[in-house]
């Protein structure tokens, strides 16, 4: 007979029942198997088929990967819980995962206003001022006096240009845009008859100069296409400020010469004092330059023009007027397209060159671009004889 304190399990003589030992858990697994028994038995009795109904057909489903049949997608198998809780699985939600609400986003990039700077704009405004009257100075000599005053512009020209653009062979493009300005000088003031025929004889010569210079130098073809554009535009600016000494050869080219500029270094003037005083509308935030100066620098421009045609002798005032218009709106778009050129090149990232030259690339390309102009202008209003 078990004593006082026997454990279950434990029989009268049994000897070295201890409890934990596996003779004491054979009561409890009989226990807990006699229970197993009964609740098979009760399963058994309440689905006399010996299976659950449809259970079989939800394990094929399950096992065909039909939606819904799985157990882990069920509600009750991710219990609710404090939310960061990583004891509690959650369901994941159906669709795409939206973005979290608190996710930062990177700062809108600030658009940078170019600032005014008014001595500056004085300043290129005192040396358009200087240019044009040089040019128009220097027409009243004989023309070779008149080659040289066009030569040192040149020379100044092609530095400015060069040192601006930075080109990948600036000597090379330097050395071409010299040789070119004296070759297209040489032919405006001694070659007869006075036309633009040598000047383009020189261009076409001068191209092919830069050409076989860019194939020639050790880096080879590298960036040899924005070197050759640097070259062109260099040499159509020493050859374009030739024109007008071819122009002065013919009888009325030195009035024309003097009506034209004086509209085109007034409109310069002008359009940059008035960007001192209202640089507004902007017409780029980056630009420091307001279109308020561009058109009152053309309309004063075509002003003089008109002046300059009522004084001088051969020259009629309402074609002068239109002369001088034409010029000084070529003035102030080149200067303006100078500024967008520049603003460009820092928003690419590139380096500014240097201060100087990129502020007297304004004015330089203007009278350049200018002389042309003044050459097409004489030829269909004021001089007969072109």
């Amino acid at each position: 007979m078990a004593g006082r304190g026997s454990l279950p399990g434990c029989g009268s003589g049994t000897i070295g029942c201890v409890p934990g030992s596996p003779r004491a858990d054979d009561g409890r697994r009989d226990e807990w198997s006699r229970g197993a028994s009964a609740r098979r038995e009760a399963r058994r009795r309440e689905h006399p088929g010996g299976r659950e109904p449809g259970s079989r057909d939800l394990r094929a489903r399950a096992r065909r990967g039909e939606p819904g049949t799985d157990p882990r997608s069920r509600r009750e198998a991710f219990p609710a819980g404090p939310v960061g809780d990583p004891r509690v699985r959650r369901r994941p939600p159906a669709g795409p995962v939206p973005p979290p609400s608190d996710e930062v986003k990177p700062p809108a990039r600030a658009l940078t206003v170019a600032p005014v700077r008014r001595l500056l704009s004085l300043t290129v405004a005192g040396f358009a001022a200087l240019l044009m009257v040089g040019l128009v100075v220097g027409a009243q000599t004989p023309r070779v006096s008149y080659a040289v005053v066009i030569l040192g512009i040149q020379m100044v020209f092609v530095a400015a240009w060069t040192v601006a653009s930075r080109p990948p062979a600036p000597w090379v493009v330097a050395a071409v845009g010299l040789g070119a300005a004296i070759g297209a000088d040489a032919a405006a003031a001694w070659v007869r008859p006075a036309s633009l025929a040598p000047l383009a004889y020189v261009t076409a010569a001068a191209f092919i100069a830069g050409v076989l210079g860019q194939l020639s130098r050790p880096a080879g073809r590298v960036r040899v296409t924005e070197s050759l554009a640097s070259t062109l535009v260099v040499v159509l600016g020493v050859v374009a400020f030739a024109t007008l000494v071819v122009l002065t050869r013919h009888p009325g080219g030195t009035q024309a010469i003097v009506a034209c500029l004086v509209a085109a270094g007034v409109s310069l003037v002008v359009a940059r004092l008035t960007d001192i005083v209202l640089p507004f509308p902007r017409l780029a935030p980056q630009v420091p330059r307001g279109g308020t100066g561009v058109v009152l620098g053309a309309m004063a421009g075509t002003a003089a023009a008109a002046v300059a045609g009522y004084y001088l002798q051969g020259l009629q005032t309402s074609q002068t007027a239109i002369a001088g218009l034409v010029t000084a709106v070529v003035a102030v778009v080149v200067d303006l397209s100078v500024g967008y050129a520049e603003a460009s090149r820092q928003l690419a990232g590139e380096t500014s060159a240097l201060w100087l030259a990129r502020n007297l690339q304004g004015p330089l390309g203007s009278f350049a671009l200018a002389a042309p102009a003044v050459y097409a202008a004489s030829a269909l209003l004021l001089v007969s004889a072109l």
